[in-house]
């Protein structure tokens, strides 16, 4: 019965080329403008390698049709790196603005180098605005979720607890928001993150990310849990 029930679940889930075009239709429908940037990533290297082969002088049959190949999969290289930045982006975009969306960010878009959790350490009681913490090269970052106003004591004192307890690492503060003044939509905090100035070693991550994690706990808060982006489904486009 066990094996029977493996062979069902494998049988049941979907290959890596419907995975695929799943993706791509969950892409097309949240960002339509998305189909000229796979259009131009698969085109543009296909269209280079033809113009090579043709125009290089000296070229024999076998060179002109290796360089179409090269171009057809430089074309589908560049097709899936396009196709996951702008899936991850569409589907960050259908949990933008809900209770631990940063928390789903933080969890499954950021590098090794971070430590980081899901569940948010300070939590406005009302508005469920959340502070989350990740540590990594630049030191510690607080990321705001939610009315940034509702949360300037929560910010001050979670400061003020890191600096007490590592008080030579630096501390950020980043804001997710709409986008305007000096917010940050969801898909960009990642990178902005990585942009921070870096000032500690993998290893002093680990020890001030040890240290926080033993000396802190997280609040037990109504913030959904493993949200997870990649599988939200995309809605009607605007």
């Amino acid at each position: 019965m066990a094996r029977s029930s493996s062979t069902d679940k494998k049988a049941k889930e979907p290959g890596r080329l419907k995975q695929m075009f799943q993706v791509f239709q969950m892409t097309r429908k949240a960002e339509p403008s998305s189909v000229w940037w796979f259009a131009l990533a698969f085109v543009g290297p296909v269209v280079l390698g033809v113009l090579l082969a043709l125009l290089l002088p000296g070229q024999n049959w076998l060179a002109i049709i290796l360089w179409i190949v090269a171009g057809v999969l430089l074309g589908v290289l560049l097709f899936l790196i396009v196709l996951g930045r702008l899936a991850e982006r569409a589907a960050y975009s259908q949990i933008e603005g809900q209770p631990g969306a940063v928390g789903a960010v933080l969890s499954n878009s950021l590098r090794r180098q971070w430590r980081s959790s899901e569940m948010p350490v300070a939590v406005h009681g009302r508005s469920q605005a959340a502070v989350y913490r990740a540590v990594g090269r630049p030191g510690v970052v607080l990321i705001t979720e939610g009315q940034r106003g509702n949360l300037n004591r929560q910010v001050d004192e979670e400061r003020r607890k890191v600096q007490r307890i590592v008080p030579n690492v630096a501390v950020h503060v980043l804001h997710v928001g709409d986008g305007t003044g000096d917010s940050l939509t969801l898909h960009k905090l990642p990178r902005a993150m990585n942009k921070l100035k870096k000032s500690l070693n993998r290893n002093e991550v680990l020890a001030v990310a040890n240290r926080l994690d033993s000396l802190t706990q997280s609040p037990a808060a109504a913030i959904p849990k493993g949200m997870d982006p990649m599988r939200a489904r995309a809605g009607r486009p605007r």
